[in-house]
């Protein structure tokens, strides 16, 4: 069966119900499937990469499990000249008070 070209033929976009040539009316999709909507190109959203995690294995090596930091007892907090003042290094500990000015 054949049918007609349909180059003079116009399509009402289901979205703004605006008047498109027929050939401007493209699919719209939701997660992936076609809604059955045909919408202009100038107002088609396209389907999101969010919409999409974990369908694709991924995987991202690390070369340490869970790493953690240095532990350093205590934080310290310190300047330079001329930024900062008179205490260049202080130290500070949580549990017994030791404070390092120096």
């Amino acid at each position: 069966m054949s049918y007609a070209s349909g180059k003079h033929a116009y399509g009402i976009c289901d979205r703004t119900g605006f008047r498109y040539p027929l050939e401007d009316l493209v699919y719209e999709f939701q997660d992936g499937h076609k809604t059955g909507f045909r919408v202009g190109k100038d107002v088609v959203d396209p389907d999101q990469p969010q919409n999409f995690l974990g369908r694709i294995r991924v995987v991202d090596p690390q070369s340490l499990f869970n790493p953690r930091p240095d532990y350093a007892p205590g934080r310290g907090l310190w300047g330079w000249n001329p930024v900062g003042h008179e205490l260049v290094h202080l130290n500070g500990q949580v549990g017994t008070v030791t404070v390092e000015i120096g």
